[in-house]
């Protein structure tokens, strides 16, 4: 007897959001590089359960670095008929000789620690990558293409900003960020490639996202506080818990970027995210509050008299308006989620 997929409540609740937009896919071919991330993940999950829901008959092909890590991250994934993996580094993977109607790049080096000691891997990895990507989607005649690129292209948002819009063009600098810069070049890489080759090319710029799949021992805050509360505590906020940041549940993502790639307009960016800020204090304490021992909160930090607290919170109004994408899992459901998730 198989055993029941734990994301089956989020699956169907995907499915449920996104049930019109699968027929484009019927019988098809997709081809994911990062599969085997925590956007991956989320992608192949929701594919495999639409493929075999509405008995779709499509198939998925996943390029990974890691194969034999994924086979014990998601066994079930790894074992579904549907689904190859093909292995290879997304600069330099061999192109194959099959036709994929659709591709989404979703690899990439969110390191924090990468971008600061080892920039110029980041920006090879992300800017080559994508380009090796683009020349792949070419030639095994793409017609859509999904970048998952971020909202790091931003730069620094204004802290009196409440909410950055697709059409910021703040005074960003290049000199700022390896990863923002790599994910400027990729995005301008698409809108060429759409050009010159005619190859309909959609842009998600993501945010910060919560939910089963999300490393617990990355720079993600909230999940180095889910890790805090799993460990015994005590919570720890590194700085002064005065920034806002907004987290959007894993199943709304997967949502948004299947909206995207099928219905998104061609060489458009979207806000992928919560618009719904909140100060880091206020996010530890709303996991504090999911887990049923209470844990004591370290601010290492004193906040700095009359100083606006930083911000990274998107304008979602894009989405909403064009798409007509919500958020549908708020933010204390979205913790519970993934502590039910990582306790499992």
């Amino acid at each position: 007897m198989a055993t029941p997929n734990p994301l089956a409540e989020d699956l169907d609740h995907i499915l449920a959001h996104t049930e019109g937009l699968w027929e484009e896919l019927r019988g098809r071919k997709i081809f994911i590089t990062g599969a085997t991330g925590f956007f991956g993940c989320w992608l192949l999950e929701s594919f495999a359960w639409a493929n075999e829901k509405l008995n779709l008959k499509a198939e998925a092909v996943a390029l990974t670095r890691h194969p034999e890590n994924f086979q014990k991250k998601a066994p079930h994934l790894a074992k579904n008929p549907a689904i190859r993996f093909q292995f290879g580094d997304v600069r330099n993977f061999k192109f194959s000789d099959e036709t994929f109607d659709f591709v989404i790049h979703a690899a990439t080096e969110a390191s924090a620690k990468m971008n600061q000691e080892n920039p110029l891997l980041m920006l090879d990895t992300i800017v080559e990558g994508t380009r090796h990507t683009l020349d792949f989607a070419v030639k095994c005649s793409a017609k859509k293409f999904l970048l998952t690129s971020s909202g790091a292209v931003y730069g620094p948002q204004p802290p009196e900003l409440a909410h950055i819009p697709e059409d910021f063009s703040g005074p960003s600098s290049p000199l700022e960020s390896a990863y923002g810069e790599g994910k400027r070049q990729a995005e301008l890489l698409c809108a060429h490639y759409s050009k010159q080759h005619g190859l309909e090319t959609k842009i998600a710029r993501c945010f910060a996202f919560v939910g089963p799949y999300l490393p617990l021992d990355s720079h993600f805050a909230i999940g180095n506080f889910i890790r805090n509360e799993l460990h015994g505590g005590p919570i720890q906020i590194h700085g002064d818990g005065t920034p806002y940041r907004s987290y959007l549940y894993a199943a709304d993502l997967a949502i948004w970027l299947w909206t995207i790639l099928f219905r998104g307009k061609n060489c458009r960016t979207y806000n992928v995210g919560s618009a719904n800020g909140l100060p880091i204090s206020e996010i530890a304490k709303a996991v504090n509050g999911a887990f049923e021992n209470k844990l004591k909160i370290f601010v290492a930090q004193k906040p700095v008299s009359g100083e606006l607290p930083e911000r990274y919170v998107p304008s979602t109004q894009r989405a909403k308006d064009e798409l007509n994408l919500r958020e549908t899992i708020d933010l204390t459901a979205s913790i519970s989620k993934t502590a039910r998730w990582a306790c499992r």
